[in-house]
């Protein structure tokens, strides 16, 4: 039977894919106690990575897109940390959004958003977070956007 919230993200025409494998020497998530610490996670879809530096080869907008796919991998790796049932998730407590943008480029906010709108949407009033917003020179595989989280669950 199909919970809550994976009901939400269908209506949202989003499926979450199997969680993504780490790619160096790292777990995807530790749980402690009923908080969730899901690792970074890089903007990639169903082509592969979305790769590419955001205010030269991307637009604001295609960096939001890609902040998305990373909050897909996001919950993802919290249903993997759920054995399964997302719908143990109290909250989402901080996302730390990390930019491959130029030096000049100063919207990194409005790309993280792709994220923070996304997990409100589906998520509600549990979607709410706290949040950081950085640009970084570059990203692991030339990845446009990576996002690491920490949830509450029950």
């Amino acid at each position: 039977m199909t919970g809550k919230i994976e009901t939400r993200l269908a209506e949202l025409g989003v499926t979450l894919p199997d969680a993504p494998a780490p790619a160096a020497n790292y777990v995807p998530f530790v749980t402690i106690g009923d908080m969730v610490y899901v690792s970074g996670q890089v903007s990639a879809d169903d082509s592969g990575f979305i790769t590419g530096k955001v205010g030269a080869d991307l637009t604001t907008e295609q960096g939001a897109a890609a902040a998305k796919r990373c909050a897909i991998s996001l919950l993802a790796q919290l249903k993997a940390a759920c054995d399964g049932d997302i719908d143990r998730l109290v909250r989402v407590v901080k996302l730390v959004g990390f930019v491959n943008s130029t030096a000049d480029y100063t919207e990194q906010p409005k790309v993280i958003n792709g994220a923070s709108d996304f997990l409100v949407e589906a998520l509600g009033d549990a979607g709410r977070h706290a949040r950081s917003a950085v640009s970084a020179a570059a990203l692991p595989l030339g990845v446009a956007v990576e996002i690491e989280a920490i949830f509450q669950i029950k």
